[in-house]
């Protein structure tokens, strides 16, 4: 069949379970089954699916398919995220709009410029929602597409805002002023998990400065020393003695020299080893451990310990008022690793700096940088009215020139930047809502690791099953443990609006749960500007204005498993029946994004997990290992694979290429190779069934009953296996170990028990015929049921055809293995069969004799194993050899031999007349066959052969295996004379010349 009529086939499978209504119908005949519940996690639907979504969606699809058939009832629903940065970036490209002041000027007023922009957004959010559907539909995921759930809908909004009045009211909301990731090109803070989706390595100028030191307390101990060779920083002599150390400079280390007008401490490490070393007239201190930095030949003075050093007090870079600038204790995070063990603080721009800050009760600190990132003019710093890493040259500038620059070199490290439009991120300091995810911090830890769940199957799981296992205590549960306080709150527009109202007046605030909470007041639509019209009046007299801010995208998106339902305020039952979730399945990042954000919500509301097993993925590469990227075509669209391969190619490629968790290296070419080794190889055995078995079974015979062949017996034993191992490894989740076994069931049903069985199906027995063609028929109906929810439009055409049971395999049971079909010892004996043929046919191969050419015999030694008379009558067919001697020990006289750790062989290469006659007549069939197939002649077409030679042993092997080779060529007369015709070739059979004729009849 010609490779596009795959495709074909999947589009009319399409059409016929929409005309059927097959995915309604799966549902209707679960209704009052057990519930499976499935989360659908919100995709962004303002940009093209990827091979990451399809992935993503075949897992999802492939799970909830084989849950159904296993007899649940699972529920499938799509849903979208619609707010925040990802849906704002891209009307902001389409407006060309650069800055929040231009959003803030779009039209007159700033109400009405908010007003046009979030409608903007609005109009953006589903600019590829027909694609996305549509690509949805063509790999076969079902749903139910008209009960999508948005995240802009107030109903949606109105869920967030009751979670949040749970979480306020649980104590766990509070604002602070703090240093916070922050995107100068956005205008808004980030939370920490979205700071980790946008690290990359680059290249940065650090420089070292130096701070000359003001005064310093009395009873510095020391060693003097003598000079030194900058390779050997040892001491060469000395004893302890006073020394001053007020002509002397603190060198330091920074890869941001914009943070340095910001500056008001330098931090050590107290027991940190510190010298004062003398080069080129001026005294430098830094780490012992770090005098490899130095250039030059220095002499070293003195050895401090760091704790001396402390409340020593320095010249400011760039004075700040009245401030004390001095050393303090960095124990935490000082290092001598890099830099020169002695660490710039600047409160304003910087974590750790901050919280500095607010020990040393400072009221207030210097902040050198405007919210668009760029240095304030006015304040006498190089560089004012340029963003900070262009003014980072200005400021290097004027140290060297003010000769507080010791030297400059490039360095590589990771740098945060934004996840949505790719600007480096500062620390900035700024006012924001946070949840108190570190008070939830044990809860959410015993919730991942310890909590007893009970699965629909009735067995109970020690904490949330992860696929990979690895990441329920690495990547997962590592981030548990180093959890932060959530900063949930965005300085931007299009997004559900924190519920917050705080009073001009008293500062005292009302936290908004519910529509209904808003009153008469209360705006069509819940988004800015309409949400900000409504106020309140304080208990005081005041006046109540809501907080501008808006929700992080992510805590909405974790919100989905109540809010898509718009719980506590209709389908409360709904909700609390599925929660939570029996299975949810993302990408590898969502570790730290969406699983993270449900698992934090879900214990801090409900007190209890919002996912029992969840599956990750890796992330989906181009074939050279670099990200996909359409600016490079690195790939090939998704829409040209469905074309070219078909759908069931690309979902079992993708399920089977790499382990989960595990990143996937795409290429065509690989899908191409899961077409031929799986599709067209189960396509090929179902057509030989139709072509071969179908009619030898009626209603009487294709009940499967006791079959007498040994090969029959074994393909049943394995296919019952194939269920049991198949169910265990889908039961727990195992998608790549499920799939493969079953690839390789495909494989050798084809190769070996179909291969082997060929000759069967033409048998002059009927009751031959017909068992074979019932075991067939057997093993094919199973093994559409077992691939059903992996190539599910492949398994389906092939079940129509082979089964009236019911409409669709989509609607039939999982099937249940039989425990007295497998026969372990069969399948043992069968294993040690194949093994036996692998070590004959690389004989064979070091002989240099073809498996055309037969041979006499073939001696065999097991170690734990005897064969009974068909498995050794296998092994013949397969060597191509006479007989086979079970021995106790080899004759190694004219043969080949080769073992493994089970069995030994001895392959006898002499070559008889007899045998060569034999050869040459096996290897005249595999001619005129591939001949007759250049003809495209068929099984139903009958021939005369005519043939030419002067070989006189070739003639006489063809007059002594004369019927056998009518037989096999489909022949009904072969003749050694001279016949004209269109249809004639030269062959060479044994280097012997021969003509053929090829006569249809």
């Amino acid at each position: 069949m010609d490779q596009e009529k795959f495709s074909q086939f999947e589009e009319e499978i399409l059409k016929y379970w929409e005309d059927k209504k097959i995915f309604a119908k799966s549902l209707e005949q679960r209704k009052n089954a057990p519930l499976f519940s499935f989360y659908d996690g919100p995709p962004f639907a303002s940009g093209s699916p990827h091979y990451g979504h399809i992935l993503a969606s075949v897992i999802k699809d492939s799970i909830t398919r084989y849950w159904t058939m296993k007899g649940y009832k699972v529920e499938r629903t799509v849903g979208w995220d619609c707010h925040g940065l990802p849906v704002e970036n891209l009307v902001e490209k389409k407006l060309n709009i650069k800055t929040k002041k231009e959003i803030e000027s779009l039209d007159e007023g700033k109400e009405k410029s908010i007003e046009k922009f979030n409608q903007a957004c609005r109009d953006s959010i589903y600019l590829c929602l027909d694609e996305w559907l549509k690509t949805l539909r063509r790999i076969g995921r079902w749903a139910d597409y008209s009960k999508q759930y948005a995240t802009y809908k107030n109903e949606y909004i109105e869920s967030v805002w009751w979670a949040f009045k749970q979480l306020y009211n649980k104590g766990l909301i509070y604002k602070d002023f703090r240093v916070a990731p922050y995107c100068p090109r956005c205008g808004t803070s980030i939370s920490n998990f979205e700071v980790n989706l946008g690290y990359r390595e680059v290249e940065d100028q650090s420089i070292f400065i130096k701070f000359k030191i003001k005064r310093h307390p009395e009873g510095i101990s020391a060693t003097k020393g003598s000079r030194v060779n900058p390779r050997d920083c040892r001491v060469a002599s000395g004893k302890a003695l006073r020394n001053d150390i007020f002509d002397a400079y603190f060198l330091v280390w920074t890869t941001t020299p914009w943070t340095l007008p910001a500056n008001l401490f330098l931090a050590v490490g107290e027991e940190v080893d510190y010298v004062k070393v003398k080069l080129n007239s001026e005294n430098l201190i830094l780490a012992e451990a770090r005098l490899e930095i130095l250039e030059g030949d220095y002499e070293i003075i003195e050895k401090i310990k760091g704790k001396e050093l402390l409340e020593v007090e320095y010249e400011p870079l760039f004075k700040w008022k009245n401030h004390k600038y001095k050393i303090l204790a960095g124990n935490d995070f000082v290092s001598t690793e890099d830099g020169t063990g002695i660490v710039h603080i600047a409160p304003a721009f910087g974590e750790i700096d901050n919280q500095i800050g607010k020990k040393e009760n400072l009221k207030e600190f210097p902040i050198n940088v405007d919210l668009e990132g760029k240095i304030i003019k006015g304040l006498n710093i190089p560089g004012e009215g340029e963003f900070v890493k262009k003014a980072d040259e200005k400021i290097k500038k004027d140290l060297k020139n003010r000769g507080l620059l010791y030297k400059e070199e490039k360095i590589t490290h990771t740098y945060p930047f934004c996840w949505r439009c790719d600007s480096p991120l500062l620390y900035y300091p700024l006012e924001s809502w946070y949840i108190r995810v570190t008070a939830l911090k044990d809860k959410l830890i015993e919730n991942n690791l310890n909590l007893e769940l009970k699965q629909v199957d009735g067995k109970i799981k020690k904490g949330i099953y992860w696929m990979p296992n690895h990441l329920k205590e690495g990547r997962f549960g590592k981030w548990l443990e180093g959890v932060r306080d959530w900063d949930i709150s965005r300085s931007r527009y299009w997004g559900a609006p924190i519920p917050i109202w705080e009073c001009e007046k008293c500062e005292s605030v009302k936290i908004v749960g519910s529509i209904k909470e808003l009153g008469k007041q209360k705006p069509e639509d819940l988004h800015r500007p309409y949400i900000d019209q409504i106020e309140f009046t304080c208990e005081c007299g005041g006046k109540m204005k809501r907080v501008e801010g808006v929700f992080d995208c992510w805590l909405e998106s974790g919100s989905m498993p109540f809010a898509q339902y718009h719980y506590p305020f209709e389908n409360k039952e709904k909700f609390e029946q599925g929660f939570p979730a029996d299975f949810i399945a993302e990408g590898l990042d969502q570790t730290r994004g969406w699983f993270y954000t449900l698992h934090v919500l879900a214990v801090a509301i409900f007190e209890k997990p919002a996912f029992k097993n969840v599956i990750v993925n890796g992330l989906i590469l181009a074939a050279d290992g670099k990200k996909l990227s359409k600016r490079l075509k690195n790939y090939t669209p998704p829409e040209e694979i469905f074309n070219k391969y078909g759908v069931d190619a690309l979902r079992y490629f993708l399920l089977t290429s790499a382990p989960m968790g595990e990143d996937c290296r795409f290429s065509s070419q690989q899908v191409e190779e899961t077409f031929r080794k799986i599709i067209i190889i189960l396509w090929n055995v179902y057509t030989f069934y139709e072509m071969h078995g179908a009619g030898q079974l009626t209603t009487d015979n294709r009940q499967l009953t006791t079959p007498e062949n040994i090969l029959d017996q074994w393909i049943i034993a394995k296919l019952n296996l194939l269920i049991k191992e198949t169910t265990q490894y889908l039961d727990n989740y195992d998608l790549n170990k499920a799939t493969r076994l079953l690839a390789d069931f495909v494989n050798e049903l084809s190769t070996w028990y179909l291969r082997r069985s060929r000759t069967r199906f033409k048998s002059e027995e009927q009751k031959e015929r017909g068992e074979v063609s019932a075991t067939l028929h057997y093993v094919l109906l199973n093994l559409t049921k077992l691939l059903s929810p992996f190539i599910v439009f492949l398994s389906d055409v092939i079940y129509q055809k082979i089964s009236s049971n019911k409409e669709s395999v989509h609607l039939e049971d999982w099937p249940l293995a039989d425990e007295n079909l497998i026969n372990q010892k069969l399948l043992e004996e069968m294993e040690l069969v194949k093994e036996v043929v692998e070590l004959g046919l690389a004989a064979r191969a070091e002989a240099k004799i073809k498996i055309r050419q037969p041979l006499g015999n073939l001696q065999l030694t097991t170690y734990n194993s005897q064969l009974n008379e068909q498995l050794i009558n296998l092994i013949k067919d397969e060597l191509n050899i006479k007989k086979v001697n079970l021995v106790k020990k080899i004759k190694k006289e004219g043969v080949v031999v080769k073992e493994n750790n089970k069995i030994k062989i001895a392959l006898e290469t002499a070559i008889t007349p007899e045998l060569k006659q034999e050869g040459m007549i096996r290897e005249l069939i595999r001619q005129i066959n591939s001949f007759r197939k250049e003809l495209k002649l068929t099984v139903k077409d009958s021939v005369n052969i005519y043939l030419q030679t002067e070989s006189k042993e070739l003639k006489e092997a063809v007059k002594k295996y004369y019927s056998s080779l009518l037989k096999n060529v489909l022949a009904k007369e072969i003749k050694f004379e001279k016949k004209e015709s269109a249809h004639q070739k030269e062959l060479e059979i044994e280097k012997i010349k021969v003509f053929i004729n090829i006569e249809k009849i």
